[in-house]
């Protein structure tokens, strides 16, 4: 088995929709991003990604290529989760935190828990999402962006 450890942060932007754990959630503004700006997605495949030595989703899914502009997080992490299949890993479990003064966040965890499972291909049990503010220190409690952590354990795939 093998740990890994993701972590992301971008900037409020207008004009964009907010999605976070590949839902979107309503809130006035969304996150500047090359991609959709998924920061709980991104973190979650630096994660995984370094679990394996694969590697980070910048080396994988580069900001420099028009290929991946706008696209949608969920496509990376699939793409993530069949690496791991192709270097003989499947994942154990994972647990991620948003930390996000504003929008507030519990409502639509569940549904981040499900859709996460569905990509990763594993059972709900195994992905854990949590939200957390800062309490109003930093850029985070300035309302000025959204961070995520994740930590995820793979193991070797069963024959």
């Amino acid at each position: 088995m093998r740990i890994g450890h993701g972590f992301d942060a971008h900037r409020f932007a207008a004009d964009r929709p907010l999605i976070l754990g590949g839902v979107t959630i309503p809130h006035e503004q969304g996150l500047e991003a090359h991609s959709d700006g998924d920061v709980l997605i991104h973190a979650l495949c630096d994660a995984l990604l370094g679990a394996a030595a694969l590697g980070d989703i910048g080396a994988h899914f580069p900001d420099s290529s028009d290929i991946y502009a706008g696209i949608d997080s969920r496509i990376l992490l699939r793409s993530v989760i069949d690496k791991l299949g192709e270097h003989g890993w499947q994942i154990g479990n994972v647990d991620m935190t948003v930390i996000a003064q504003a929008p507030k966040l519990a409502p639509y965890i569940p549904k981040m828990r499900e859709t996460l499972a569905q990509d990763m291909k594993v059972d709900l049990s195994a992905v854990s999402v949590k939200a957390t503010t800062t309490e109003k220190m930093g850029y985070v409690g300035r309302k000025e962006g959204i961070a995520a952590h994740a930590v995820a354990l793979i193991v070797a795939a069963s024959s």
